[in-house]
Order: C-alpha cells, then structure tokens, then sequence
C-alpha cells in the first residue's frame, strides 16, 4: 500500500515550494490517521490478549517482536491504546492531532473518570512541557530534598531516584529505563504547578564552588539551603544577561545622538527592541509569528550594507535561524555559509554576523561581501 501511494507521487524533488510544503501536511496527517488506527486496533487486540496464542508474554513483547516497532514506540502505542480502552474520545484527539503519543502518556496514570474531561480539553495542542505541569496540578508531589553527593568515577549505573514507572510497561521496557540511568542527566519536572524538581551533575570545580558560597552565605541562609542559593545565583546571571543583551538597566541613561549609520546599537535602543518584541524573535510567515526565544539576534529590517540605518524602527529580533534566512531572501542568489565563532550582544548588530555572501551577478563577476561584528 505504501509502495503504491509512493510511487502514484511524484517524487519530492520534482514538487514546487508550495506543493511540498501542502504535500508534507498531508502526510501528517495521514501518518496521524494511520497511528490512531494502530492505536484503536492495538486496544482491542489487547482487550482479546490475542498475543498469547501467538507465542508472546504480552503486548510490548508482541509489538517489539511481531511488529518490530522499537521500544519508545511500542510504549508509547501501548500507553495509547490502554487510554483510549479507558476514555474512547482519546482516540478522536490522536487523529486530529490535538493530543500526541507523548502527551497521550504522560496523561495515562492521572486521569480518571471524574477529571478526564477537564484534563483532556486542557491538554490539547499543549507541549510535553506544557502537559507536565498539568500532570502535576492533577497529581501534586510533595518537595523533594536537596541532596549534594558524590557519584562513582567508573562507568556503572547511578543509584539515583527512580521515576515512577507505568504499571503498563513490560518488563523489558523497565529493565530499558534503568539502564538509562547509567548515564547522568539533566532532570526538569514539575512537582506541583509553581514547584520544580531540578536534578543535575556538576564537576568537581563547581561542587567546590557551593560548597564556598554555603559557608560564605551562611548569614544570609542559615540553612545553607539550595534552592535558595540556586535562585539567587540565578537571579544575579539573569540581571547580568538582561543588562549586555537587552541594554536593562535600573536608571537608563538619557538617548544621546548617534550615527544612525554606525553598526553600533545603543543600550536604549537595543532596551526598546528587547522590549517591543518580547524577547523573541520577530519574524512572521503564514502560518504566524516565530516562537523561538534563544539565540535571539538584532536584524537590520532594510540590511546595514544595502543602506539600512541602526535606529529602532529599522531593528527587530531575529533568531539565528530566520536572521540568515532574511539574508539569503534579501540578495537573492546567494550562497551563505555560517562561520564559526561566537554570537554575542555587546552593542553591536549582528544580523548576518558572521556569515560571508558569494553574489552572482549574471555573466559579470562575482563579488565576495563579508559582515563582520566590528
């Protein structure tokens, strides 16, 4: 069936901007339809324990072998189908799209006969992130406590906290989870709604380093509390941050003229972009507004080296991403390579900061325009 809908196509080469962009919408949502089809049936076949007459322990052995699905996928369809056993409507939301196999998860042990309805409608087209924090509103956890030990130097499993597993997942699939656990790793998960658990490894130099800023602290927290240190900590970076690449400051200066022909963008100019666009990158296409929030540049609207000047009406944020993608637009037939170096917001703009143009000029020659941050 695949290999004939393939084939009836042509191929993604020969499509037009507009028809590949029109064709890979279509695929997704096929591929949706497809999945909450799997789903549907996967719940039944469950339902019958069909598996068994076949020669399999149960459902994600018969995915991962019969089907030959990988264990994140099998999981997740099984999570899935398990849901929508439980509340039909689960699968209508899987084909449109307004719910994924991750939220669909994430979603399983916390919803019941009373709040799945409220659960459901505030899950829709919601991020993994998103859908946590309900998670947590549904099911608070109390406060974890702040623990500060030292891990073992050889590669071995860390005994560390264990997430709650699913009672639904094979024994294999938790055997799978634990050997995760062999690598050290970031963990960001809400606990309640304003509450987060942050987990993370550091090296020697700057376990050393709290353990100086507890003993220097201590008049200001007695306890030597963490998540206290951890919030000041971060409040200092944030307000050093704010101040070199927004321009914030507590008492701006008064604007002073300057050459609106220089690539130099004044703190309160760059304080006005920062604020008129929301510390996020400006750019709108049809389907909307970027929502992109890091590596966030200053754009020349009309570019610096077509005459564009360094005043607020001319400047907006751009993510690294779009600000090149601006420069290739604007000129035309160019080839743009990122170089390498850092990205930095110290008063100057940077839109196609680094970034070096070949422009063909018809027959003519072709002429090489360098950007450079100074």
């Amino acid at each position: 069936m695949l290999q004939r809908d393939m084939t009836s196509h042509p191929s993604p080469e020969a499509l037009s901007d507009f028809e590949l962009l029109e064709r890979v919408k279509q695929l997704a949502a096929n591929e949706r339809q497809v999945t909450a089809h799997l789903v549907a049936h996967l719940a039944e076949l469950d339902a019958r324990r069909l598996y068994l007459g076949h020669g399999y322990s149960s459902l994600f052995t018969y995915c991962t072998q019969a089907l030959h699905l990988s264990e994140h996928a099998a999981y997740g369809r099984i999570e899935a189908a398990r849901l929508v056993r439980r509340f039909p409507k689960v699968l209508g939301l899987l084909e449109s799209g307004s719910l994924s196999l991750t939220t669909a998860s994430l979603l399983s042990p916390v919803l019941t006969k009373e709040n799945h309805e409220e659960g459901l409608a505030r899950a829709r087209h919601k991020t993994k992130r998103e859908v946590e924090v309900l998670v947590a509103s549904l099911r608070p956890e109390p406060d974890v406590p702040a623990i500060v030990r030292k891990l073992p130097t050889c590669a071995t499993p860390v005994a560390a906290a264990t997430e709650p597993v699913s009672a639904s997942a094979a024994p294999s699939d938790q055997a799978n989870r634990h050997s995760d656990q062999a690598i050290p790793r970031s963990v960001v998960r809400p606990l309640t709604p304003d509450r987060y658990r942050i987990q993370l490894t550091v090296s020697r130099e700057t376990h050393e380093k709290l353990r100086r800023v507890q003993d220097l602290a201590r008049h200001r927290f007695p306890k030597g509390d963490l998540s206290e240190i951890f919030d000041k900590a971060l409040s200092l970076l944030l307000d050093e941050l704010e101040r070199s690449r927004c321009g914030s400051v507590t008492r701006p200066r008064a604007r002073s003229s300057t050459d609106p022909r220089s690539r130099h963008v004044p703190a309160a100019v760059r304080r006005a972009v920062w604020t008129r666009d929301g510390a996020r990158c400006a750019f709108v296409g049809p389907d909307g507004r970027c929502t992109e929030r890091g590596f966030l540049e200053i754009h020349h609207v009309v570019p610096f080296a077509d005459g564009g000047e360094t005043v607020e009406e001319n400047l907006e944020l751009r993510c690294r991403a779009h600000n090149a993608y601006e420069a290739q637009q604007y000129f035309g037939s160019l080839l743009v390579r990122e170089a390498s170096g850092p990205y930095d917001m110290d008063g100057t703009a940077t839109d196609w900061h680094g970034l070096r143009a070949i422009v063909e000029l018809g027959p003519g020659p072709t002429w090489e325009i360098s950007w450079k941050q100074r």
